[in-house]
């Protein structure tokens, strides 16, 4: 009987119900899980899982398969429920506005890792949230909340702070006070919350106390973020702070520390960091224990948010600000200054310094070194490494110049050539743009942890992270292998991938691993005759990578720009996609510059502070101050670039008249990247330029004749003008300078 039994559950479970092929993916996408992690745990291929989540023609699974599916989708969906579609007060939200993502594009995710050889290991992303007007006025006692009508759509049921109860109301707040005088608390997921405080102190005490802001830390050794509060100039006023400051105070930073409210913060014994209170102010008391009591200030007017960067959020209604920067925050980390800064904070959140013990023979935990990170200590540069000014340097003479030999110097590409007659006789001159291409860069990058070891005549190891002392003057463009085979090119046409400007080495000079590692990828030996190693190393950038990653692709699938587009597809979604949400596109421009800002936070030079070469600056202080770390990202970002134009000129004979740090410009019949990028049924060139958005992939920068280029350098007598700086909208006002 039981076999009969066993052969009914059998036949019960061959037809267990699934939902429909998008709620597969929905809620697949909501738990964080890649095509590759359900295939694994299933035992079927990817392509098995993706084509049971196609919307179009979606294969169902059978036998054990189906039912283990079954199983899974049904544990899913009762953590993620389905939403139900979102009520609007007002009017609805313009057709051209997308639903936004309920979390992060995992085909997107894998296609990038397609792209850099590396297997991702995703997090979940929270959805965009919807912006609030200002509520009607309402009687208030105490501290209360509540939810207004939404401007724009966002997925019903979406928590303001995620699961947390701590962090109910989610990572942030923009305080502002409305025509009655009230001062209210502009929260993310449209939540306003009442503020009782009458004073800056009592103001921190009640985002301590009560508001539950703040965020869960990013990984298991870390910390939660702090509560951060936007003040907009009419709460500054309403708290004794100025609207704006003065020049002294802004070449300062900060406002005098014999300000009323500092003193009224000292007397509640609250503390200052030493930036003092400026733009990013951020106000504690001393740890108690594991407590932390800390809030973090951003203060736009004060010019917080760099327009570079943020655009006009700084002018943005209260509502629509704490909706951008609550998307920054949930996806990326709530922001602790400027994205430069938040970038650099991202890598510790993610690999902090210490961790906690086993427990001890009397069952206490101590702080030990955290496996991974680059520790709680500074560790010296080598010389090489280090910028001018340094102390290492202290010693040289005044005004002397360092050279290759003695300083590694590994930047981004600005190079550009006379264009050829054939060329001149093309219509276009047609940029292409390598999306998040530092981000890219670091991806799977092997860095240094610890300190350099130096040797004499090494034998060079690709794996070894270091700078290496080597000719490579030898090496011959007009012959280089590609993949397996030896092609002949026309050197004369390429630039160098060795140097910035793409000049020949000519002699012995300090060189990342990347850079020497991609010579003998070409097929030229290399003998380096002396080297700074680093015998620790690991893949401490990943982590970082992944999360700007999952953000940049959620945010662009946010804006209608997704992962699976075809090229014709993605080119025309590419086409004023910043229009579809303006606030998102924001967003989308701090993740990039969160990257380049992040990365350049590795190598911070002084700043003033009466600093004098050969003194030692604050930023030395910092276990982040890694130049090594920055060069190899820009080393192996500019050999990614170098790599896909050598690929290209090996299959179609042509060559790039500019290149701009990210961007690569080439003559074309027509004026689309599609006019001379290769594309086979659809399919780009193994190794080549590929369209699409994720990182490492190329966008359309923009096209111009090539009349105007002509024309330009002749007007500026420049005849390897960089094209590339001013491909995007045509617009030369002066002869560029390299800066």
């Amino acid at each position: 009987m039981s076999e009969m039994f066993d052969a009914v559950d059998a036949l019960v479970a061959s037809r267990a119900p699934l939902p429909p092929a998008e709620e597969r993916k929905r809620l697949r996408v909501a738990h964080g899980l890649t095509l590759d992690g359900v295939a694994g745990a299933l035992k079927v291929r990817r392509a098995t899982v993706s084509a049971w989540e196609s919307p179009k023609k979606p294969t169902e699974p059978r036998g054990p398969e189906r039912e283990a599916y079954a199983r899974l989708l049904k544990q899913l969906a009762e953590l993620y429920p389905a939403p139900v579609p979102a009520t609007f007060t007002g009017a609805a939200a313009p057709a051209e506005v997308r639903p936004l993502s309920t979390g992060e594009a995992s085909e997107a995710a894998a296609m990038t890792a397609t792209e850099n050889t590396q297997t991702p290991v995703p997090a979940p992303v929270t959805a965009a949230p919807a912006a609030a007007p200002r509520p009607a006025s309402t009687t208030r006692s105490t501290s209360t909340s509540r939810r207004p009508g939404a401007r724009k759509a966002a997925p019903a049921g979406t928590p303001a702070g995620g699961t947390d109860p701590r962090f109910e109301n989610g990572p942030l707040a923009v305080v502002d006070v409305d025509d009655d005088g009230k001062v209210l608390a502009y929260c993310t997921g449209g939540l306003v919350l009442d503020v009782p405080a009458k004073s800056l102190p009592s103001l921190v005490d009640w985002t301590l106390k009560e508001a539950k802001l703040g965020a869960p830390k990013l990984s298991g050794p870390g910390k939660d973020a702090d509560p951060l509060l936007v003040l907009t100039e009419a709460a500054l006023e309403r708290y004794g702070l100025p609207a704006t400051l003065t020049e002294e105070e802004r070449i300062a930073g900060r406002i005098p520390e014999g300000h009323k409210v500092i003193k009224q913060l000292t007397r509640a014994q609250w503390q200052l960091t030493k930036r003092g209170f400026g733009p990013w102010a951020r106000i504690y008391r001393p740890a108690q224990g594991s407590e932390r009591a800390c809030v973090q200030l951003c203060i736009p007017s004060w010019n917080a948010l760099d327009t570079r960067h943020w655009g006009a959020a700084g002018q943005l209604a209260p509502a629509e600000l704490a909706r951008l920067l609550g998307v920054y925050a949930s996806r990326v980390m709530t922001p602790r200054g400027s994205t430069a800064v938040t970038g650099l904070e991202l890598m510790t959140a993610l690999h902090p310094a210490t961790r906690a013990s086993e427990p001890d023979a009397d069952g206490k935990r101590h702080s030990e070194h955290n496996p991974g990170s680059l520790g709680k200590d500074p560790v010296d540069c080598a010389p090489c490494e280090a910028p001018d000014g340094h102390p290492l340097l202290k010693d040289l003479p005044r005004f002397h110049v360092r050279g290759p030999a003695e300083k590694l110097f590994e930047e981004a590409y600005d190079w550009a050539r006379p264009m050829t007659d054939a060329e001149c006789t093309l219509r276009h001159l047609v940029g292409i743009d390598v999306n998040m291409a530092f981000a890219a860069g670091a991806n799977g990058l092997n860095v240094g942890l610890g300190a350099p070891t130096h040797v004499t005549n090494p034998v060079f190891d690709p794996k070894l992270p270091g700078s290496w002392l080597v000719d490579l003057s030898h090496v011959d463009l007009s012959k280089v292998k590609v993949g397996k085979e030896w092609v002949e090119l026309d050197g004369s046409l390429l630039p160098s991938p060795f140097t910035p400007k793409g000049e020949r080495p000519e002699g012995p000079a300090w060189y990342a691993t990347p850079t020497v590692a991609y010579a003998v990828e070409l097929g030229y030996e290399v003998r380096p005759l002396e080297a700074w190693v680093r015998r620790e190393n690991g893949r401490y950038l990943d982590g970082w990578y992944n999360r700007l990653r999952d953000a940049y692709l959620a945010t662009m699938a946010d804006l209608g720009v997704d992962a699976d587009l075809s090229p014709e597809d993605f080119l025309a979604a590419m086409d004023g996609y910043k229009s579809r949400d303006p606030e998102l596109a924001i967003v989308v421009s701090a993740i990039k510059a969160t990257v380049k800002g992040g990365l350049g936070k590795l190598r911070e030079r002084p700043r003033g502070e009466g600093w004098r070469p050969g003194e030692p600056w604050r930023a030395l202080s910092r276990p982040t101050w890694r130049p090594d770390i920055r060069a190899a990202v820009i080393s192996r970002t500019r050999i990614n670039l170098h790599r896909k134009i050598v690929k290209h000129a090996s299959f179609t004979g042509q060559y790039p008249i500019a290149i701009l740090s990210d961007c690569v410009v080439y003559a074309a019949n027509g004026p689309s990247p599609l006019d001379f990028l290769p594309y086979r049924e659809g399919k780009p060139l193994p190794g080549g330029f590929k369209l699409g958005v994720n990182p490492g992939l190329v966008k359309h920068e923009g096209t111009q004749d090539v009349l105007w280029g002509e024309e330009v350098r002749e007007r500026f007598n420049a005849p390897e003008l960089n094209l590339a700086r001013y491909i995007k909208d045509g617009t030369v006002t002066d002869v560029d300078n390299g800066e």
